[in-house]
């Protein structure tokens, strides 16, 4: 209420604003220091309870509204925690963290170089840039920042259903014939969600089988692919995965182009979580044949630690996104504007409005450069490596599958000393099932540290470790050893 723009404004915003950056200082601070907790966990309907949250019709102080940042920031996770591994995007960029306090300052919208004129440049600089580190010659094509690798994926399958019938886009499914599209199975869910949003049904996915380290199998591709033709269908869209979400397996990506070129299919990569390893001269051979992909998904909040949320999809062919997707808004696409029209990106996005995502990115590139980049993630690398090798023949440990993980991701069981030694059997199986949720259960209450857990397939619950954030170290490693035996001794 008195701040600006009421009048004479000026001194209670520079007071309140600077309380509030001391509040963000401080958490920042916390965020790096190992003595905090990554966590202080209340069960929902404690945290609901213990404050009041509710909105009501009369306003608030300010020493109100500060106190209601500090609460939030209090049962916030610390994502840039040293020890915070539970997803693929962790670390506190201090560069980026900059980036998006002035992205939201300029408070802009992404559609038209009149609106965000530096924004568009720089996203067309940096796409440019990616897609040069795709392999593509001289960074042709196109691409956009999207709110995400589930909605990057599900405009590769848009574009690739677009190139193959023009006609859906006014028509709809119903004017052609039966689509499928291909993925492995330990692909990300959100192919099967984009074939829903988009009408084709999740029934049109074909999973193809995986080896045990997590990689499709192209000649069960091969083979799914002319079955589906045998039938009918037509394939219009293969996806394969650079970095899969819990093996961290890369497909064979050479093999794949030349199954899809010889059926005349998209090759899509879903890279959201490996697409980081192109910046690594030591590790982007994982990515051997990107270059011969239609579509890439590439997620920078991942693997390069930006700030959420920045995703890109790129696209090889120039000008298919534009045709997909334009509808020639006349209030915000006018024709006759006194500057190159080429700079209005917005018509080629589905979305009308869209986040500044690109600067965070962008500042962090200029201030890292392509060797800071390289350096982070190698030691990221490094550090599951080292992780890997102290556990795989430690007693209580046994390893999800063989052989030294592709990217960061480590799989594991904990065996508590109560079932080591025990035959494999339904009951030891059902009681190992229950051992890592109870740790993780353990590891909140204390707020030592996080890690995810999953099944897959036939494999009951197991430890997915993964490691994105720069500021992890060996000693957090060795530390994450110690609290799961300490945890989970008893069980």
């Amino acid at each position: 209420p008195d701040l600006l723009p009421t009048c004479n404004g000026e001194i209670t915003t520079m007071s309140f604003l600077q309380d509030v950056v001391d509040i963000l200082l401080q958490y920042v601070v916390k965020s790096f220091d190992r003595s905090t907790k990554v966590i202080d966990f209340h069960y929902p309907n404690e945290l609901l309870q213990e404050y009041n949250w509710e909105l009501a019709d009369q306003p608030q102080t300010l020493e109100e509204i500060l106190l209601n940042c500090r609460t939030t920031l209090k049962y916030a996770i610390k994502t840039g925690h040293p020890r915070y591994f539970n997803q693929l995007s962790t670390g506190l960029d201090m560069v980026g963290l900059a980036a998006d306090w002035l992205t939201s300052a300029a408070n802009t919208n992404m559609f038209t170089y009149e609106i965000a004129p530096v924004f568009v440049l720089l996203e067309y600089v940096t796409l440019r840039k990616m897609r040069e580190m795709v392999g593509w010659p001289g960074g042709c094509g196109d691409g956009i920042f999207s709110p995400g690798g589930a909605i990057s994926n599900m405009y590769a399958m848009l574009i690739a259903r677009f190139k193959m019938f023009p006609e859906v886009k006014e028509k709809g499914m119903a004017a052609i014939p039966r689509l499928v599209a291909f993925t492995s199975e330990h692909s990300h869910f959100s192919v099967k969600k984009g074939a829903a949003a988009l009408g084709i049904g999740t029934d049109s996915v074909i999973l193809i089988r995986c080896d045990e380290r997590g990689k499709m199998i192209p000649s069960d591709l091969e083979r799914r692919i002319v079955e589906a033709k045998q039938k009918g269908f037509v394939p219009f869209l293969v996806s394969a995965t650079a970095g899969t979400t819990v093996y961290g397996a890369f497909d064979p990506l050479i093999a794949i182009a030349d199954i899809c070129k010889k059926y005349k299919i998209w090759m899509h990569v879903d890279g959201a979580w490996g697409g980081g390893l192109l910046m690594s001269r030591k590790h982007k051979w994982k990515l051997n044949g990107i270059e011969r992909a239609n579509s890439v998904t590439w997620n920078p909040h991942k693997m390069m630690g930006v700030p959420l949320q920045c995703s890109a999809l790129l696209v090889r062919e120039e000008g298919l996104m534009q045709s997909c997707n334009q509808m020639h808004a006349s209030y915000l696409f006018q024709q006759d504007k006194h500057y190159d029209l080429s700079y209005d990106t917005g018509d080629k996005a589905l979305q009308c409005g869209r986040h500044v995502d690109v600067f965070k990115l962008w500042l962090m590139w200029r201030a890292k450069g392509t060797t800071g980049f390289e350096a982070q993630i190698d030691k990221c690398l490094e550090l599951a490596e080292y992780l890997y090798n102290k556990i795989k023949n430690r007693e209580g440990y046994e390893m999800v599958f063989d052989g030294k993980p592709q990217h960061t991701n480590v799989c594991f069981w904990y065996i508590p000393p109560s079932l080591r030694g025990i035959e494999d059997s339904e009951e030891r199986t059902s009681r190992l099932m229950k051992v890592a949720p109870v740790i993780k259960a353990r590891m909140m209450e204390y707020g030592t540290t996080m890690v995810s857990y999953q099944p897959l397939g036939d494999k009951v619950n197991f430890f997915r470790m993964v490691i994105s954030n720069p500021a992890a170290t060996h000693q957090d490693i060795d530390f994450l050893i110690d609290e799961i035996e300490r945890l989970g001794q008893d069980l």
